[in-house]
């Protein structure tokens, strides 16, 4: 597979250094338990570990990131605090990584369709499923706010600062400051900040990913809709900064506040709707870690997983 993802790279590359355009393509090959939403995965020092919404946060195991395995949850039972956001008490959207010798994930708690909801934090010394102590709530919000605490993710900054981004539809996308000490909001930054929207009701911008390339600090977001099978809408774009508090803009200099966001990955083909994605960083480069409705399939939700390139001018793409 990573062979064939070189070699497919190779072409996909020199028509980007042209600035030609090229078919979108088909996820890399996974197998096993790949039924999903909302991916993110790691890589430990024994496996891979893929976490996804639902079931205390559903955990695959893999050994060569192809074959995934299904491994419980990473939490054996809920937190009593999930009732007040969730009265099934499903967790959503989690969100991995290693910071200091420890893993974290943040996560949210809430309902379809609502805003009372919030994001909690868990902590683990493996990252394997089971292993999680619920650290509580990080961030919330309630339906008399204009924004929404679901889809969380972790940004530590060039400068050593963390900050975790979220949001969906309401006002998109927002980002708060963290204490690295704690991993909850920083207590003498209490700024809100505001990432990217859609000019456009309902507003349909979500799942933000922000990773650090170069020069620049990368927001991937999934736009329009999800959880419909087939007929979702969902796609992937993204915007850059020189700051991680934005401002963010697309390719063609559009600010993402007002609409903007430079196409990564959309419908095409079998592959409907792909969205809910993470960026993760392995020995063979960048992965755009996702779910997609399978066409082939009846829509049942599928885990895609891409490298990601960089072309002449610094813009991601998939191949």
């Amino acid at each position: 597979m990573r062979r064939l993802f070189r070699l497919t790279a190779t072409a996909a590359c020199a028509l980007a250094l042209m600035g030609a355009s090229f078919a979108y393509p088909n996820p890399g090959r996974v197998t096993g338990d790949v039924v999903v939403h909302d991916p993110t995965m790691i890589r430990t020092s024994s496996n891979y570990v893929l976490y996804s919404t639902h079931g205390y946060l559903e955990a695959r195991t893999s050994t060569d990131r192809i074959n995934f395995t299904r491994a419980g949850s990473a939490f054996r039972t809920p937190p009593s605090w999930w009732r007040t956001y969730s009265s099934g008490n499903d967790p959503w959207a989690p969100d991995i990584s290693q910071q200091g010798g420890r893993y974290l994930m943040y996560y949210a708690v809430s309902s379809f369709g609502s805003n009372n909801s919030a994001i909690g934090l868990a902590t683990s010394s493996t990252g394997q499923p089971g292993t999680w102590s619920d650290q509580g709530v990080v961030y919330a919000t309630t339906t008399s706010n204009d924004h929404n605490a679901i889809d969380p993710n972790l940004l530590v900054d060039a400068s050593g600062r963390w900050w975790l981004s979220f949001g969906s539809y309401w006002t998109g996308i927002r980002m708060v400051r963290l204490d690295p000490a704690t991993g909850k909001r920083h207590s003498s930054d209490r700024t809100l900040h505001h990432l990217a929207t859609r000019p456009d009701a309902p507003y349909a911008v979500e799942a933000p990913d922000i990773i650090r390339h170069g020069s620049h600090y990368y927001l991937f977001a999934s736009y329009d809709r999800c959880c419909a099978g087939l007929d979702s809408t969902y796609k992937i774009k993204v915007g850059r900064s020189t700051s991680p508090t934005g401002p963010y803009t697309d390719r063609s200099g559009r600010s993402m506040l007002s609409g903007g966001g430079t196409m990564v990955l959309e419908t095409h083909g079998s592959i409907v709707g792909p969205g809910g994605q993470s960026v993760m960083s392995d020995v063979d480069g960048d992965l755009l870690v996702y779910h997609y409705y399978d066409g082939n399939a009846n829509g049942t939700p599928k885990l895609g997983v891409n490298l990601i390139g960089w072309d002449s001018a610094g813009w991601p793409y998939v191949y």
